[in-house]
């Protein structure tokens, strides 16, 4: 495998995933479709078992060096503006296409039938979505949101008090060195891994699961790429003057990695390794942004996709939307995505989104069946926009290193020496 590049050893994985997940469909493999399930849940929790204490060092020494950095509040500011514009431009993408297309309108399915799901999303979810109530709860079930918040928490401490942190910061930049070195075994994994998560949903779902809402699946899927392939590459071009196939070409094992997974949090650690070394994005800001956006910056699954639900549910349970209702889906969609973080995704900001309409819940379990199919893009387009808005930053910034980003893509499955940028020695009295 070491004569192949990691890019080209994820599509073999991708390819040997697909046919060994037909295989199992076709001839009716229980065995093979259960053993590629195993590879490829084994794979994803290994990825997540690193996150926490990644993310969490990572952001407290990112922050506590910052005291070296000027502008820090301006960087963190341009990133919410972006997150937030772009994510108004998707759902847009979102309502425009659901207009289009209307894809509820003539669909005659069993509504009787179908349940409201048990976890709702709520604005209540969104405030303590943010605050931890319980810092280890925030460690053990992953919620990325609240281990930022605590990093920064702490960081910010650390930089208040100064050299009496030190053996705080020195213990913390250990750990992340650590975990660091360790995780680059677990990316080798990879295309074992890639060939494990998409055989197991061709061998449990096939894409039979779409004719029944082939025009709602369309528009999700024509959705995502045109935000991936128009939108992204047109910022990309015109405000950070950066080609868009260079980035697509140096970004695109974490792209890839997010449609197999269906987890910006299981590809965050690629993720944030190909944002700084293959494009050149100044290593302390990424260490913000790009968990950061794991956790709010969500246009596939918190911009495109509810707003295209929306429609799709009104239109199935015959209820008129006007002008006002198209308004409060954008609203939602741009303020609300922070409510995800933690819970499960794409379906609670649906249930948020029909919740602030007045819309059946009922509408999401029309939605289940065909979920797994859909998320695959939606992650891919998530994680593509939590690399696209830190690069628009830090180009803007002069944190945009070129002969990174232009320089032929470094092996992923290489791990270089780590680097942590460490603040300055103190200078002897």
């Amino acid at each position: 495998m070491k004569r192949f590049s990691f890019s080209l050893q994820l599509l073999l994985g991708l390819v040997v995933g697909v046919a060994l997940g037909f295989a199992a469909r076709l001839w009716d493999l229980a065995w093979l479709a259960t053993t590629l399930t195993e590879v490829g849940k084994i794979f994803v929790q290994l990825l997540k078992l690193a996150v926490p204490p990644l993310v969490f060092t990572a952001v407290v020494v990112s922050v506590a060096n910052l005291r070296n950095v000027n502008g820090a509040a301006r960087l963190a500011g341009k990133t919410l503006l972006w997150f937030l514009a772009t994510g108004l431009i998707a759902v847009i993408v979102g309502i425009g296409l659901g207009l289009i297309l209307n894809p509820g309108r003539g669909v005659t399915l069993a509504t009787e039938g179908a349940k409201a799901p048990e976890s709702v999303g709520t604005w209540v979810d969104f405030l303590t979505g943010i605050i931890p109530t319980n810092i280890v709860t925030a460690f053990t079930e992953l919620n990325v949101l609240q281990i930022v918040f605590l990093g920064v928490v702490l960081g910010a401490a650390a930089m208040a008090i100064g050299e009496k942190a030190e053996p705080f910061l020195t213990f913390s930049r250990s750990i992340l060195e650590l975990v660091q070195k360790a995780l680059w075994w677990v990316i080798r994994l990879a295309p074992i891994g890639t060939a494990g998560l998409i055989g197991k949903s061709v061998a449990t779902y096939g894409w039979d699961l779409l004719a029944p809402l082939a025009k709602f699946s369309l528009g999700v899927y024509v959705g995502c790429f045109i935000v991936l392939l128009a939108v992204y590459p047109t910022l990309l071009a015109v405000v950070a003057k950066v080609n868009p196939i260079t980035f697509f070409r140096n970004a695109w094992p974490a792209i890839e990695l997010a449609f197999v997974s269906r987890s910006s949090v299981g590809t965050l650690p690629l993720t944030q390794k190909v944002t700084v070394e293959r494009l050149g994005v100044d290593r302390d800001y990424a260490s913000f942004a790009v968990p950061f956006g794991a956790t709010t910056k969500m246009d596939g699954c918190a911009s495109i996709y509810p707003a295209l639900a929306a429609i799709f549910v009104a239109q199935v349970f015959d209820i008129p939307l006007g002008i006002g209702e198209y308004l409060l889906i954008a609203f939602v969609s741009v303020v609300g995505s922070a409510a995800t973080a933690g819970l499960t995704g794409a379906i609670v900001m649906l249930t948020l989104t029909l919740s602030t309409l007045g819309l059946p819940l009922e509408g999401v379990g029309l939605l289940l069946a065909i979920d797994p199919i859909l998320d695959m893009i939606r992650t891919a387009t998530n994680v593509a926009g939590q690399i696209v808005v830190p690069v628009l930053v830090a180009r803007g910034e002069g944190r945009l290193d070129e002969a990174v980003l232009n320089a032929p893509p470094q092996p992923l499955d290489e791990a270089p020496p780590v680097r942590v940028n460490r603040a300055p020695e103190p200078t002897p009295a």
